[in-house]
């Protein structure tokens, strides 16, 4: 009876000492928070940064994991700025690009409805570059939907392709 309390209270104790070590690693202390602060300033992904915890502190966290440690810190995420080309290309070509026709005005405008109808995913409206506007619709396929307007109107290539870039770019919503 004495061997078995002794089994039970060695058990205890395994138990409580790798609860304890297992809290201790999973858990960046105080300096090790500030260095993830820096790593999310300087503009490090979500992704990146769990790896620098991994390889700079030993400690294995989930991406979920990071994601609520950058929550919990208050930290915002920065999202690398894109470059902007030179303006010195607009004025060499004579020709508008499809990149100089989404930039400025007169270009396709895609619209999303905050409000979907039954049997879509989403929807919205589009006015072509020549003024000619739709009502879109995208199903629970994938599949495209187009309707109102002039009904043998078909918009020129450069403005199917806009459409389908401001379309897939409005649906995305804000990257992280």
């Amino acid at each position: 009876m004495n061997e078995h309390n002794t089994t039970d209270s060695s058990e205890g104790n395994f138990s409580s000492g790798v609860d304890n070590q297992a809290v201790k690693s999973s858990e960046p202390n105080q300096e090790q928070k500030l260095e993830i602060a820096k790593w999310v300033a300087e503009g490090m992904g979500l992704s990146d940064v769990q790896k620098k915890i991994n390889t700079d502190f030993g400690m294995v966290l989930t991406y979920m994991d990071v994601r609520f440690l950058v929550d919990d810190l208050d930290l915002t995420l920065v999202d690398p700025e894109k470059p902007v080309p030179p303006k010195a290309d607009e004025s060499v070509s004579d020709t508008p690009s499809l990149d100089d026709q989404s930039l400025g005005g007169g270009g396709v405008q895609v619209e999303v409805d905050a409000v979907t109808p039954p049997g879509a995913m989403a929807s919205g409206s589009v006015v072509f570059s020549d003024g000619e506007s739709k009502k879109w619709s995208v199903d629970q396929f994938g599949r495209l939907a187009m309707t109102g307007g002039s009904p043998d109107y078909k918009p020129s290539d450069q403005d199917v392709m806009e459409f389908q870039q401001q379309l897939e770019q409005s649906l995305r919503g804000p990257s992280l």
